[in-house]
């Protein structure tokens, strides 16, 4: 393994409050050093340089204490993980969490099963499957105290992916970037219909960078209805709340 500056990495974690064993800093090293060997043959970042790939995506997916005793909480679904984040960062640093890995890309999944047997993860598994399609697995709907994702999709339709897999009285929360007002103002039918209430949203700046970023966080007060999450397209083509198009033909 290559002689790393650990530097930033380290001034990130104590702004965070997060304490790494040696172990620990070793698999988030090893975990890097995977993602930028399968990232030679497959698309899984466009992030791949040390300090960057720390910041970007190592400490921003371990940002969510800032809202959340992730300490706390028993089992989590990552909807969306592609490289892993924020479900692998989130397992190494809290081990005794619980995570399911949920990716529509086989090719991801497998790279996702060779950091977990290369890591000696345990309590952690990848998926093959869509959110609209895993809902069927046996425990799956109500099944997790708390649902997370960094994917790249409106807020409506991350709550009808989500929420639906989240127990009454857990959470969905939202890793976003930038200004998302106008998101959150169009996602207000859709937590409703879903069984939720917007509890908070935090705005912060990455640390070491002039991003921003901001957590959006929803309890679960009730069961999402049955007929949610609709068939697979649909909460990506027609959010909950939505203005249905005018059709001028």
């Amino acid at each position: 393994m290559k002689d790393y500056n650990l530097e930033r990495f380290q001034c990130g974690l104590s702004e965070l409050k997060i304490e790494l064993s040696k172990e620990q800093m070793e698999q988030f090293l090893n975990y890097y050093e995977l993602l930028v060997e399968w990232n030679s043959f497959m698309n899984l970042t466009a992030i791949t340089e040390f300090d960057q790939v720390i910041t970007k995506h190592f400490l921003d997916s371990l940002s969510i204490v800032k809202v959340c005793r992730i300490d706390q909480i028993g089992t989590v679904l990552d909807v969306g993980t592609g490289a892993g984040f924020p479900g692998i960062p989130l397992k190494i640093a809290f081990p005794k969490l619980e995570i399911v890995l949920l990716d529509s890309l086989n090719k991801r999944v497998k790279f996702l099963n060779e950091v977990i047997e290369r890591l000696g993860l345990e309590g952690i598994r990848a998926v093959h499957g869509r959110a609209e399609e895993f809902i069927r697995t046996d425990g799956a709907r109500e099944g997790f105290d708390l649902a997370v994702s960094r994917a790249v999709a409106n807020l409506s339709s991350l709550c009808e992916y989500c929420l639906p897999y989240v127990k009454t009285g857990g959470s969905f929360i939202s890793y976003k970037s930038g200004k998302i007002q106008e998101e959150l103002s169009s996602a207000k039918q859709a937590v409703k219909v879903l069984g939720g209430e917007l509890e908070n949203t935090v705005y912060f700046q990455l640390t070491g960078t002039e991003d921003e970023r901001s957590f959006v966080c929803i309890r679960k007060k009730k069961e999402t209805p049955k007929k949610y999450p609709r068939k697979a397209g649909m909460p990506a083509k027609e959010p909950i709340g939505a203005v249905p198009r005018k059709n001028n033909g």
